[in-house]
């Protein structure tokens, strides 16, 4: 099944729903409301009804995951034969992001992005990319939804996109070998981690970081595929910047493999329902990697096979606002 959230507007104002998406069908279906509607006509009050459909479809993605089995259970029941009142049409939706991870992990495990990125600088791998996949943290609060423009911080004057895929933790799990760590992942979605490029080069440098170069916006969506609609390891990757294509990949070409990734993050600490991998920037899945940067007004498109395509405009640079002045360093150092 394929997974969403969208915004609808409700007697109390806008509210999250939970979907499952049907694109054969041009069509997504309102859980909740599916669910209620089979409740009440089994029997069960309106305000009852709409009490378990919401528990069991919550407005959080990352909760109704932790439901383990159940909730994907009910929904290939309540998306079965809906009523007319839960369907939707797809177009004129308005996305929100599939998942609202309470962390995430953002992974290199493409060679070529490296090498390509290391080349730019005149440099070479760092050889820690060998002995194990490096990553680190985005900010969750920074997630924007498909469609949704990109904010663009006063602070940098190169942005980027980055290719990837994000990897959703289905169950709990901690030190788990690499051939039991799939049974952890509930599904895969489009991941574009947008990136400040002359902030973050001088972060990392400081051996601290990535920070403001990266957590301004992270782009998700627009659906989550459950593992046993995609071929993990055959996934073709594009992307376009205003209809041109300036990356194409394939999750084929990945360094360190899925389950690596899940089983290194579960090392020493427990993984969590609802929590987000990034596998990393594909090859050639970047604008710095050709030279090219994007610019205010510019349309950035991501798709991934069986995964949809994660649509974002880039907006327009903020006012200049402040900044920290450079401190002198003290006669003691």
């Amino acid at each position: 099944m394929k997974f969403a959230r969208i915004a609808i507007t409700g007697v109390d104002g806008e509210e999250a729903r939970l979907v499952v998406v049907q694109p054969e069908k041009r069509r997504v279906i309102d859980l909740a409301t599916a669910w209620r509607l089979r409740l009440e006509r089994r029997g069960a009050t309106r305000e009852a009804a709409r009490r378990l459909a919401t528990a069991l479809f919550p407005a959080s993605m990352s909760a109704a995951i932790a439901l383990g089995e159940p909730f994907v259970e009910a929904a290939a029941e309540a998306s079965a034969a809906p009523a007319e009142e839960a369907v939707r049409p797809l177009e004129g939706l308005r996305w929100l992001p599939p998942l609202d991870p309470p962390l995430i992990r953002d992974f290199t495990a493409f060679e070529q992005h490296v090498r390509n990125m290391a080349a730019r600088q005149g440099g070479t791998i760092f050889p820690e990319f060998y002995q194990r996949p490096p990553y680190f943290k985005i900010n969750p609060l920074g997630m924007i939804a498909p469609e949704a423009e990109v904010p663009w911080p006063h602070y940098t004057r190169h942005l980027d996109y980055e290719l990837e895929i994000g990897l959703v933790i289905g169950k709990p799990g901690r030190n788990l070998l690499p051939e039991e760590a799939l049974s952890h992942l509930f599904g895969v979605t489009i991941l574009n981690d947008f990136s400040a490029r002359d902030v973050q080069g001088p972060e990392m440098s400081s051996g601290f970081g990535p920070a403001k170069g990266k957590d301004f916006a992270t782009a998700l969506g627009p659906w989550i595929a459950t593992c046993d609609e995609v071929a993990l390891y055959d996934l073709s990757m594009v992307a376009r910047v205003n209809g041109e294509e300036w990356s194409r990949g394939s999750t084929a070409s990945l360094t360190w493999k899925i389950e690596e990734l899940v089983a290194y993050a579960a090392c020493g600490e427990t993984l969590w329902p609802g929590e987000l991998l990034g596998s990393g920037t594909v090859g050639t899945g970047s604008g710095a990697e050709h030279g090219r940067s994007l610019q205010p007004g510019d349309l950035v498109e991501l798709e991934v096979s069986g995964l949809g395509l994660l649509r974002n405009r880039i907006g327009q640079p903020e006012p200049p606002g402040w900044l920290p002045k450079p401190r002198q360093a003290s006669a003691a150092s």
